[in-house]
């Protein structure tokens, strides 16, 4: 394993308790939704690659299907299995590369990754290796951000960074991972040129409900490493930390002044193929 995916798992392993309970807890509708749409039934063999703690697996185990979920953090695979044993449910872990996925070829009915894929330095490969380990006749299936000057949460983000550093404007030249399948004919284009046929994109908003600020900030601090790198990028002291998730909190306060709680938009792209 190279560094670059050492520095990759310990990053993603870190988050994982985070992660597992704020984004895994909310996006569950979303996993849902997006294997509704895909076509998933009971009894197919489905693969989800850079599973995390479960947002899709445990939705597509729901179904009946048989699930195998991989991702490289075994720390986010532990939180699944113990979602999974929850909910008696059974769903197969593996800590593996999706780059280079180590399953022989033409092996499951659906392959799918939900925010997984879109992070991978080299998306096009990921693409590839979902299609490889599908049937001929199988689905593709893809759940990606839409536009990221969309996404409530970033510009939430980014404004509170600016109440400490006024002059940030976030990396998007070229774009993170995270957003350079946020054109949904982008994402169409890799879809195809791995080889799918029939492909369909479907954009959806995704709706977080926040009944407290303090769950806000966990939800934007543990829902990348990205997040830890910028406030590290700007040296951001313990002191102005404290000033940005005050500034968190006058967000969400201004947002839940009439209900008592926050919804933050975000714009889905849902794609799929068949092989």
């Amino acid at each position: 394993m190279t560094q670059e995916h050492e520095d990759t798992r310990a990053a993603w392993d870190k988050i994982a308790a985070g992660y597992d309970k704020t984004n895994t807890e909310t996006q569950q509708w979303l996993g849902r939704e997006s294997v509704r749409r895909a076509g998933l039934r009971a009894g197919m063999r489905f693969l989800d690659v850079a599973a995390g703690s479960g947002a899709l697996s445990l939705p597509a185990a729901r179904l009946g299907a048989e699930v195998l979920a991989t991702d490289l953090s075994p720390a986010m695979l532990g939180f699944l299995r113990d979602r999974a044993r929850k909910e008696h449910l059974d769903i197969e872990t593996r800590v593996m590369d999706g780059h280079d996925l180590e399953l022989e070829s033409s092996t499951f009915d659906m392959v799918g990754s939900q925010f997984g894929v879109m992070t991978f330095p080299d998306q096009s490969r990921g693409i590839r290796e979902m299609t490889r380990v599908v049937k001929p006749g199988g689905r593709v299936l893809m759940s990606v951000y839409g536009s990221p000057a969309e996404i409530d949460f970033l510009g939430c983000f980014v404004s509170a960074v600016r109440s400490v550093r006024p002059d940030f404007v976030p990396p998007m030249d070229p774009p993170p991972p995270e957003f350079r399948l946020a054109d949904p004919e982008k994402l169409r284009r890799e879809l195809a040129e791995a080889g799918l046929e029939g492909v369909r994109i479907d954009q959806i908003t995704e709706h977080t409900e926040f009944k407290s600020a303090q769950l806000l900030w966990e939800w934007i601090i543990w829902s990348n490493p990205i997040v830890e790198r910028i406030l590290g990028m700007l040296k951001v002291t313990r002191e102005e930390r404290a000033i940005v998730a005050q500034a968190i909190r006058a967000l969400w306060e201004k947002r839940a002044a009439s209900t008592g709680i926050a919804t933050l938009a975000a714009p889905i792209n849902i794609g799929w193929g068949t092989k």
